[in-house]
């Protein structure tokens, strides 16, 4: 039977696909400590409270790009070149979703517009990091190769996903409600369309690696289209609520290192 845990049994069992998946993975938390180190460095001057923070949330990402490289290290493997198609960081940004990359290569100030967009932009990845890591804690917490990684990551982006939550309701509260709403409301509404077309170009990827039966790819299809269909009619309601979380000040401290990796 066809299940999510069943799909990434595969991927992760075959060192290509692994391969393929792992370097995708960290390219795209690679990026985000960049952009966030960038933020942090250039933030708004009526916002510098907030640089440690998104320092902090950066440090995690970078450490979250460097575990799945020495997973990788760990089978023997190099990392390969991530396919443009796959790249969910870049394509969110050539839909304008989030803080260009010219801005952030130069040295001007943020505004405070920036600094809201970009916790914006930040509420609906996370939803969606957290989201998935939820799952592969579920089918593969206990896994030897995997297990200890995934928590770790996991974790992360809980207290990444609740420092949004904090931080806009205290924006929301400062006057600055109808701008998150809406910039929530746009990214959310773009950021469902590029997953869905970038997990359509993943499984692409790997049903060709996997040697998968065109049937196979055709229900994987299929299931990518219905959860689109999906978050375009309600699902996307869950990714611009905001409510105060139960980890307050959760990016607050220095980053967790990553000793065993």
């Amino acid at each position: 039977m066809l299940t999510a845990k069943s799909l990434f049994q595969e991927i992760i069992d075959d060192d290509e696909s692994f391969q393929l998946f792992c370097s995708i993975a960290a390219s795209g938390e690679t990026q985000g400590g960049w952009e966030n180190g960038r933020i942090a460095a250039l933030v708004a001057p009526g916002m510098r409270e907030l640089a440690p923070k998104i320092t902090r949330h950066g440090a995690d990402e970078d450490k979250h790009g460097r575990i799945f490289q020495a997973l990788l290290r760990k089978r023997g493997l190099e990392p390969v070149p991530v396919p443009p198609e796959t790249d969910y960081t870049m394509l969110l940004e050539r839909r304008g979703i989030g803080l260009a990359h010219e801005k952030l290569r130069g040295d001007r100030p943020l505004t405070d517009r920036d600094v809201i967009v970009y916790l914006a932009h930040s509420r609906v990845t996370e939803q969606r990091a957290a989201d998935q890591m939820d799952m592969l804690v579920t089918y593969f917490g206990d896994h030897p190769e995997l297990g200890k990684a995934i928590h770790m990551i996991d974790n992360d982006e809980a207290n990444h996903l609740a420092y949004c939550h904090e931080e806009l309701l205290r924006l929301a509260r400062a006057g600055h409600g109808r701008l998150i709403q809406t910039t929530l409301r746009e990214s959310a509404l773009v950021e469902i369309q590029v997953y869905r077309d970038v997990s359509l170009a993943v499984m692409g990827h790997m049903g060709r690696i996997l040697k998968w039966p065109k049937a196979k790819g055709a229900v994987l299809a299929a299931g990518i289209h219905g959860m689109y269909a999906y978050e375009r009619a309600a699902g996307w309601h869950k990714m611009i609520s905001l409510r105060m979380p139960e980890r307050l000040d959760a990016l607050g401290g220095p980053a967790v290192p990553a000793p065993a990796f």
